[in-house]
Order: structure tokens, then sequence, then C-alpha cells
């Protein structure tokens, strides 16, 4: 991620967990870093997934 991380992890959490920005910030920093590892996680896994669809869509190209 470029840029200011804490604000890109607001983003996130905005766009793909709808939590508000300002909730974001205003949390301890106990809940804030489970949620920034919890956002870790899911973006590993969405890559991965969209690592396994694109290896799956190149085997059916080559059929």
């Amino acid at each position: 991620m470029e840029g200011d991380a804490e604000a890109n992890y607001a983003y996130y959490a905005l766009h793909k967990l709808h939590i508000r920005v300002k909730d974001f910030i205003n949390m301890d920093k106990y809940e804030k870093a489970a949620t920034i590892a919890m956002i870790d996680l899911r973006i590993e896994k969405e890559k991965k997934e969209a690592k396994e669809l694109k290896s799956k869509a190149r085997v059916r190209k080559r059929k």
C-alpha cells in the first residue's frame, strides 16, 4: 500500500467492512491493531483467491 498506512486501513475498513473512518480512528490501540491484523489476513486471502482464479483461467485457455 502506498501513502499513509493508517489512512489506507481506514479506507479499506470503510469500503469492505463498513466501519466509518471516524470509528476506525477513534478505536483504542488494541482494537485498531486487531482490526488491522484482520484486514491483513483478509487481503492475503483475497490475493490468494485471485491468484487461484487467474491460474484456473490460464488452464481453461490452454484447453
